[in-house]
Formats: C-alpha cells, structure tokens, sequence
C-alpha cells in the first residue's frame, strides 16, 4: 500500500499530544527527515491557505520546542473556547479530577511528571482539562523540552477561589505528607 506523504505527516500530527520532531516523524515513517521536513512545509503552506487553491484552515501548524503540532488558528480561539464550555459536560471524571489536583499543586509540570505520580497514562485526560480550559500550557521545560502545564482562572472561578494559595494543604490528606510528591508542597 502506497501511502501519501504529506496525509501521513498530517495524520500523525493530528493525533500528536504534543510536539514532533521531523526526526521522530521521519523515524515513524521511514523516510529521510528533509523530505519530511518539505512535507511539513507543503502542509504549513496548504493550512495558510498559500498553496494554489488552498484556503486559509481554522487550525494551523506550529513550531513548538523544535516539534510540530496542529493548533486552532488565533482568529478562532474565542470561537472554540465558548464552544468547548457549553457543549462539553461539567462533570469530570476521578481520573480528571486527580490529574487536575496534581496539576494545580505541582504546576508547572509536564505529563510525564503527573503520569509517574499517578502512575497511570495521563494523555487523555490532559487533553480534556485543555480542552475544558481548566489547564493551560505555560512554558517547556529547558532541558527535556517537554511541555509544563499549570491551571487557569477558568479553575480559580470553577473553585470559587482568588489564587492557588487559597487551596488547602494537601499534607494533612497524605499518610506521610509527601507521597507521591517531592519538594515544597502547598
């Protein structure tokens, strides 16, 4: 089966939670990283509508961290945010829950981290707490790259709460007060 570059550069991206290399896309693909890197180029420009016959997308690709990821374009972020808020239901899941009390303690802090606390594959439920506006990511991390997240106001509101600081120690809920967690805690 003969397969569309650019469809599978564009697929992989599609499903990627977070940034890929040309590299790790070339090594899924098996095929050299410049002619991945083209393939990129060609989508970049098919999404900004500069390709012939192309129309500018509500959604674009973006250079993030030396990845590529596909991002709602700026023109349409109101837009979805008021669609994610009314069209997804309030209630979260326990899993949603204690990634998102992990993040607001432990912010800012990459899914790898919040994965080894809770000891469980975290990606879908920090793509709902993205898409719900509850977290939000707030830089990379300078040495692995990886993407910190950390909480929004859309939570303090949702708590009923000014700031962080107003969340109650989580040292008291914990046998020994810092299981599962290392450093200063809240």
């Amino acid at each position: 089966m003969t397969v569309d570059l650019d469809r599978a550069v564009e697929a992989i991206l599609m499903v990627a939670d977070e940034p890929q290399s040309p590299v790790s896309i070339a090594t899924a693909l098996d095929t050299p990283v410049a002619t991945v890197r083209k393939a990129i180029e060609r989508l970049v420009a098919d999404y900004d509508g500069v390709s012939e016959g192309a129309i500018e997308r509500g959604f674009e690709l973006r250079e993030i961290g030396g990845g590529w990821r596909v991002y709602v374009r700026a023109a349409y972020d109101d837009l979805v945010n008021e669609f994610v808020h009314t069209n997804n239901p309030s209630k979260l899941s326990q899993a949603a829950l204690e990634t998102l009390s992990v993040i607001a303690y432990k912010q800012p802090i990459s899914r790898g981290m919040i994965a080894s606390i809770r000891a469980v594959n975290v990606d879908s439920v920090v793509r709902t707490l993205l898409g719900r506006g509850l977290i939000t990511e707030v830089t990379t991390d300078g040495e692995t790259g990886a993407i910190l997240y950390g909480t929004t106001d859309l939570l303090l509101s949702h708590l009923g709460i000014n700031s962080l600081d107003e969340l109650p120690p989580i040292s008291p809920l914990l046998d020994d007060g810092a299981k599962g967690f290392d450093g200063d805690l809240r």
